[in-house]
């Protein structure tokens, strides 16, 4: 199935959610805070972090800690929390602007590096195991601005869903911060696709392979294999949505 039939399946979908809107307040928070630790647990995972979903939970909404994980990926846990609630109070603006972005990583990244969170990098990085190369650091401030002031204008240009993958993919391929870029990414992701009034969308850590290689396969202006994965994303999490929405209805 080709990415655009997808897109007319999730449009779809938003259609048959939205007919059950609004949302009451009790099912609001029930959404946004199965989808908090669904989407905590899953991109941090993507990047290495061992904790479970349990564990994730466990940490953010209890406050324990879990024995034989490390400090780090506790802090992770909590930061990429933090950086949700940030996503969620921004849907309201309708817009994205670079000062978002800073302190979405701000909060995410603030409990593992103060002097690094909300800030470019100022070092060279590489990704291991590619021959990518990344932007040098003394062109992140003038790309991140370019990239930015642009938001407006892809917006008006793609479907909201090409959009939402378009901002992650170019975030990713400037690589502005020392780490946490994907989490970054994803959560803009997000916003933009929750401003749209479209859901959540969860990348599943058991596939990060084919995600990862997509980034890579769309180089030198070539969106349409990231696009298309993460069209196929959007559409297994829609489906997932809609079949929460019809429980919670009927419970």
């Amino acid at each position: 199935m080709s990415y655009q039939e997808l897109l007319l399946k999730i449009d779809a979908i938003k259609a048959e959610i939205d007919q059950h809107r609004p949302f009451s307040n009790n099912m609001q928070q029930q959404l946004k805070e199965y989808f908090r630790i669904g989407l905590t647990y899953t991109s941090n995972a993507i990047e290495g972090n061992s904790l479970t979903e349990t564990e994730t939970k466990i940490i953010i909404e209890d406050g324990i800690t879990i024995g034989g994980k490390t400090i780090r990926e506790h802090f992770e846990a909590i930061g990429h929390s933090d950086a949700y609630t940030l996503m969620f109070n921004l849907v309201a603006n309708n817009y994205i602007t670079e000062q978002n972005i800073l302190e979405l990583h701000k909060l995410f990244y603030a409990r593992i590096d103060t002097n690094n969170a909300g800030a470019y990098r100022t070092q060279p990085v590489y990704i291991s195991g590619t021959d990518t190369v990344l932007p040098p650091p003394t062109k992140i401030p003038k790309l991140m601005q370019e990239f930015s002031t642009n938001l407006t204008q892809l917006k008006k240009e793609y479907h909201p869903v090409e959009y939402a993958a378009l901002i992650h993919l170019k975030l990713v391929q400037i690589h502005p911060f020392i780490d946490g870029n994907g989490r970054t990414a994803r959560l803009l992701m997000n916003l933009a696709l929750l401003q749209a009034g479209y859901f959540i969308t969860i990348i599943p850590p058991i596939i990060r392979r084919e995600y990862h290689t997509s980034i890579i396969a769309s180089s030198n202006k070539n969106y349409l294999p990231f696009i298309s994965f993460i069209t196929q994303m959007i559409y297994e999490s829609g489906k997932d949505y809609q079949r929460m929405i019809k429980n919670l209805i009927a419970y």
